[in-house]
């Protein structure tokens, strides 16, 4: 009876770490989501008595479009990354708990990035800042995985590739980011754009030496 009793308090410990995490991930969810929703607030409305005259307003607002549709896909991305580590995390640690809430922030800021990028004036600053988002966001991460390793915050049954590949994931996406920075420094605005079209390559190949390393 009494080994029993001495068990009682860490498995209460366990289930409120558990707790912890679990309410720390609905509400990372929840900040995505009204994130997501600012992005499309800003999106401007067509206007035009005929339907060509739509159509032209919908031109003239192209890139706002399509900067919203790469920020949903940028956005999306970086929560599913998230949802893939946090499902076999089982306990919080006060670092954690920073890092995960400073990753948050830089998604916040999303929206705003999106609206700079597609602002008047000088190119290379407003790209800059856009791609210096997306780098810290995917550094952060890193740090993130960095951490629940170094500290066993994950479930015991969990295989060490799911963290190593999301890891190098990470680092691969802001250095991607990061070399989009002088290049629209130096190029035009599409070179800058290419960078970013690279990200799957680099992505498909570090996957891939990943992989031999592996066998």
């Amino acid at each position: 009876m009494a080994t029993h009793t001495s068990h009682k308090p860490d498995d209460e410990l366990g289930e409120a770490r558990a707790v912890a995490a679990e309410r720390l991930t609905m509400f990372i969810d929840a900040a995505i989501a009204i994130a997501l929703t600012l992005l499309a607030l800003d999106l401007p409305v067509p206007a035009g008595d005929t339907a060509d005259a739509m159509l032209s307003s919908v031109l003239a607002h192209g890139k706002e479009y399509l900067a919203f549709a790469l920020s949903f896909v940028v956005i999306a991305a970086h929560w599913r990354a998230h949802h893939e580590i946090f499902q076999y995390v089982h306990s919080l640690s006060g670092r954690l708990t920073s890092l995960t809430l400073a990753w948050l922030f830089i998604q916040v800021l999303m929206p705003f990035a999106t609206r700079v990028i597609t602002a008047d004036g000088d190119f290379p600053p407003r790209f800059s800042l856009y791609a210096i988002v997306q780098v810290l966001a995917s550094a952060t991460f890193a740090l993130i995985i960095r951490e629940i390793r170094r500290e066993h915050l994950y479930r015991t049954d969990v295989p060490p590739r799911v963290f190593a590949e999301s890891l190098v994931r990470s680092i691969c996406l802001a250095a991607v980011f990061g070399m989009s920075i002088p290049v629209a420094f130096l190029t035009t605005s599409t070179g800058a754009y290419l960078c970013w079209l690279a990200a799957p390559l680099v992505l498909a190949v570090a996957r891939r030496i990943q992989g031999r390393a592996a066998r």
